[in-house]
């Protein structure tokens, strides 16, 4: 710039400056003006806030942002840094969210009809629902599964059950998702090898497996191993799928069961983007490359009653990773620094009364995780409070969906909420609040010692506790719950009866596994798995040669149990 252009810039930016602040002065005056006009008196006796117990405030202005970074830092262009309004350019325009209903029950054979039902009815990913069993890593005909096969979610037990769950159902061209996180490294092994029995091989797969074993020592409570082991189980993970399954997600870091369990929508950002980082941490630790596996690290949001709450989330927590990834820990790839996410209908805000209130819940929520960005999604069915869902809910809750996505407009432009007052000041003050949160769990050493401290656990709880004491106050309306109950005795809907017999022809199955398969084998893949856990050895190897040995899953985990030991969580209440 010239000497004659500084001389003319300076009392043109003085000009400037000075109109800004006395529009700013003017609309300050004005705000007070109109707030002091305003008649305010409540029907209700206090504060508005959101789901979370955030204050909300009658109106929003250009002075909730004041101070904000400019639009290119802070909310720029879909597709690019720091990914505010999505992660890819086009985002709906292009491709429409996946629509992924969880499912499982009975046994394989049972599920895998449902399965082929919902592709026929339009859905375009599948995601496993397992029983309780086998989240804990037990077989069907363990002592300790009595009474649960089945019951929750699909029981596989070996090789042979994952076989007849995918039977006819190409898994070169379906994305498939797998909630499991204790013993998620060997039912991953038992989906690649039932791969490889239909002719495909690993490095075309394409789905997640959920593989986050912090927020289940935080919220969810399905462990096996003490930390340390789990995460070593994790990082073996991200080593082999960033040689051999390229496409898939070895993780998919979940901060749904942190806000199931109670957490305000703060604390799952924060939680789950921190236990997100402490994943990346581990990774780099363990001598890989940022930018060869972070690509492949996906996430699961929980999408709740508060619908603006859960958009500002979302936008918050791309900015969040990106950020991250790039400023701390160097990533140069902008594929590392694109957040993807998973997101579920909040499951905790179902009734069993009146339930098919459900249904408008779950489609408020659906529109907030769309106007969100999530690139897949899971819409609950109306019945499960009371059972696993029937078919026609499930339909329902799928087409749901499919009317969200072709009719109601909303894949038709990008994030059409952005550079809303109130939307962009509940982004900021979530990244805010999150960076915070990030602040007191690195006082306490990082995740792990909180974890071990209870501090997570604690402000779970904390969180939990008001929110429960808001609904049975009735300071939080719960529609057909604490008011508007009149009719509710009169609704009666079908609901999904397990089979008696579900765990007897499982244990059946089991043992006709047991007698067809090498015994020799057997051991000698368990013996093998048991000494990599030992040494420094990658356990995925040796868990896939234990799949294909048609060694069961708690055979697996006795082996690793053997070695890693089990974690006991200490006495924090």
């Amino acid at each position: 710039m010239s000497t004659i252009e500084k001389d003319v810039a300076g009392p043109q930016l003085a000009e400037l400056v000075r109109r800004r602040e006395e529009e700013l002065a003017e609309l300050r005056a004005r705000l007070a003006a109109w707030e002091a006009a305003c008649d305010e008196s409540p029907e209700r006796d206090h504060p508005f806030s959101t789901v979370s117990g955030r204050e909300v405030r009658a109106l929003y202005t250009p002075l909730d942002r004041l101070g904000a970074p400019s639009y290119e830092d802070a909310i720029g262009f879909p597709g690019e840094f720091p990914f505010t309004r999505g992660p890819y350019a086009t985002m709906y325009r292009t491709r429409l969210w996946t629509m992924r209903q969880f499912a499982g029950f009975a046994t394989a054979e049972e599920t895998n009809a449902r399965y082929k039902y919902l592709l026929e009815h339009g859905q375009t990913g599948l995601s496993v629902a397992f029983d309780f069993p086998t989240l804990m890593g037990y077989d069907s005909d363990h002592p300790r599964s009595l009474g649960e096969v089945g019951v929750c979610g699909v029981a596989i037990s070996s090789l042979a059950d994952m076989e007849t769950l995918f039977d006819g159902i190409p898994l070169d061209q379906v994305s498939v998702s797998m909630t499991i996180n204790g013993p998620a490294v060997i039912l991953f092994c038992f989906y690649v090898v039932a791969a490889e029995k239909q002719g495909f091989r690993s490095e075309i797969l394409r789905g997640t497996v959920q593989n986050d074993i912090l927020k289940e020592y935080q919220a969810q409570h399905a462990w096996i191993f003490p930390p340390e082991p789990a995460l070593r189980c994790i990082e073996d993970m991200f080593a082999w799928c960033s040689g051999n399954a390229p496409k898939y997600n070895p993780i998919s870091i979940s901060g749904y069961h942190i806000r199931e369990a109670g957490a305000t929508a703060a604390q799952e950002l924060a939680f789950t983007l921190r236990n997100g980082l402490e994943y990346v941490e581990r990774g780099i630790a363990r001598g890989l490359e940022v930018d060869a596996f972070a690509p492949r690290l996906s996430f699961f949001f929980d999408v709740h009653n508060d619908f603006f709450e859960e958009i500002a989330k979302l936008r918050a927590a791309r900015r969040i990773w990106a950020r991250a990834l790039r400023e701390r820990f160097g990533a140069r790839n902008p594929e590392s620094w694109r957040l993807r996410t998973h997101a579920q209908t909040a499951g905790v805000s179902l009734t069993a009364q009146q339930p098919e209130n459900n249904i408008v819940r779950v489609a408020y929520q659906a529109m907030a995780a769309a106007l969100g960005g999530t690139q897949s999604l899971h819409t609950n069915s109306m019945d499960e409070t009371l059972a696993l869902p029937t078919e026609k809910a499930v339909r329902i809750a799928l087409r749901t969906q499919q009317v969200l996505a072709y009719e109601s407009g909303v894949a038709n432009t990008i994030d059409p909420l952005a550079g809303s007052y109130y939307v962009e000041s509940l982004t900021d003050d979530l990244e805010r609040e999150a960076l915070e949160l990030f602040q007191e769990i690195d006082a306490l050493g990082g995740v792990v010692p909180a974890i071990e401290q209870g501090w997570f656990q604690k402000e779970i709880a904390a969180s939990a506790m008001r929110q429960q004491i808001e609904v049975e106050s009735g300071d939080r309306v719960v529609v057909g719950v604490n008011h508007f109950t009149e009719g509710s005795g009169d609704i009666e809907i079908d609901t999904l009866r397990i089979d008696p017999s579900v765990e007897q022809r499982q244990r059946q199955r089991m043992a006709d596994v047991r007698a067809r398969r090498d015994d020799a084998e057997v051991a000698r893949t368990l013996d093998a798995l048991a000494e990599a856990c030992t040494g420094d050895d990658n356990v995925v190897p040796r868990i896939l040669d234990c799949a294909r040995a048609y060694c069961t899953l708690y055979e697996i985990r006795h082996a690793m149990e053997g070695v890693f030991g089990s974690y006991k969580e200490p006495v924090f209440f």
